[in-house]
């Protein structure tokens, strides 16, 4: 073992130990076998209140669930989308450093239950040197924004999605959105100018991964075509996936390089990973 990793943990010994005798002040609220994998597809605001709430993708596209969060909160989980990261961590990139400083992975989180218009949320980390998952009680918008920097998968409990329906929202045409593992950005006429892409209506591919990234996408790629229909805008982007079909697979048509590739992406949740910035497309 390295010395710096053996000074981090012993400079976190503490915590790793109040961890693991602490975790459990709270059970989670539904079970594990009951949760829904979903998918961070934005940021939005909601209609009535104002406050700022993550849009999550079920499996299958057919909802896109709104989650009230911070604004600060709001701003990583935009920044992890991305794939930005600044020369120093934030709050959320700084405890995902540590944590894999200290050897502990954080393998799920969940978003459990809703308390008088509260959401709760909850954190599962593997210690090394324990055999049980540790479960952390979390602040949803905390734990969401940790998951994306680090790969973990998010799973919400089926009475939060059926009551976050209710919830009004809208999107924002110019935010950065994901769905289907493909990052997808608004695209200016400066931005088309210095990729080299065509003069066609479509959104931008920033990142890709999982089944997209298999099937060929790549970042710098012309999104035209979902389902037959032209995204305008990432939201719009969002929109079309979550009307595929139940079942059916959204069938995509992309500009690369002067080709047009022509694929079907499954629509459930795909495997998550730790975001990072896409190569070659700073601006």
């Amino acid at each position: 073992m390295s010395p710096l990793r053996s000074s981090v943990l012993y400079l976190l010994l503490p915590l790793m130990l109040t961890l693991g005798s602490a975790a459990q002040a709270r059970e989670l609220a539904a079970p594990l076998d009951t949760m829904v994998e979903v998918e961070v597809a934005t940021v939005g605001m909601s209609g009535v209140a104002g406050v700022p709430v993550v849009l999550l993708r079920e499996p299958g596209a057919r909802e896109v669930i709104p989650i009230y969060i911070g604004v600060t909160e709001a701003r990583a989980i935009l920044r992890a989308l991305a794939g930005e990261r600044g020369p120093r961590p934030m709050t959320h990139e700084l405890l995902g450093d540590v944590l894999e400083g200290a050897e502990v992975t954080l393998t799920r989180v969940y978003v459990d239950a809703l308390t008088e218009s509260t959401f709760l949320g909850m954190l599962e980390l593997t210690l090394p040197g324990r055999e049980a998952p540790v479960h952390i009680d979390s602040r949803p918008s905390d734990a969401i924004a940790l998951a994306l920097n680090a790969g973990a998968s998010i799973h919400v409990a089926p009475e939060v999605l059926e009551a976050a329906r209710q919830i009004e929202f809208q999107g924002f045409d110019d935010q950065v959105v994901v769905a289907l593992g493909i990052t997808v950005t608004p695209l200016d006429e400066d931005l088309r100018e210095a990729l080299g892409l065509p003069g066609r209506a479509g959104v931008l591919i920033s990142d890709v991964s999982g089944e997209a990234a298999a099937a060929g996408l790549t970042p710098g790629d012309l999104l035209l075509e979902v389902n037959g229909e032209t995204p305008e805008t990432p939201m719009h982007f969002l929109e079309l996936v979550r009307d595929t079909p139940r079942d059916a697979p959204a069938r995509l048509r992309v500009w690369q390089q002067g080709e047009i590739l022509e694929v079907e992406l499954s629509t459930e949740v795909p495997t998550p990973a730790p975001r990072r910035r896409a190569p070659g497309l700073e601006a």
